[in-house]
């Protein structure tokens, strides 16, 4: 396209964006006829910074690409190689899911334990010599 037919683009699309903004002002308010007023400007804002010219470049590229992908059988090809991609991804996946959880490792010996009932609430949770002969001490002066 040249110049003049972009011209006559942003021309006719500022000009039904401008009879929206219009109706927007007197239907819905301020608010909405100043949004139509930003949406009236952008095919100007396009055009003179010739990005209406990328944008129909881009729509090339993608018709392009999708006419290629309708008739390519090595695009066609390229897609069942991803479908069996997505289908390995899923089905590991449920393998996993039906695979048995591990249990968690045995506790150390050395570890801190809970006591189970109330009379094991008073006795210390680790037992060695060192601990037994603080105990003694500790029982001596009243505490416990």
């Amino acid at each position: 396209m040249d110049d003049a037919s972009w011209a006559a683009l942003t021309l006719s699309l500022t000009v039904v964006g401008g009879i929206w903004t219009w109706y927007a002002f007197r239907r819905r308010g301020l608010a909405s006829g100043i949004r139509g007023i930003g949406l009236t400007l952008l095919p100007l804002a396009a055009y003179l910074t010739d990005t209406l010219r990328m944008f129909t470049r881009i729509v090339d590229a993608v018709g392009d690409w999708a006419g290629g992908l309708a008739l390519n059988p090595r695009v066609w090809s390229g897609i069942v190689v991803a479908g069996v991609a997505v289908v390995a991804f899923v089905v590991a996946r449920a393998i996993d899911a039906r695979r048995p959880r591990v249990a968690p490792p045995a506790e150390e010996p050395g570890r801190l334990e809970r006591p189970a009932n109330a009379e094991q609430r008073g006795a210390p949770a680790v037992r060695d010599d060192d601990m037994a002969d603080i105990e003694a001490l500790l029982r001596k002066r009243g505490i416990s």
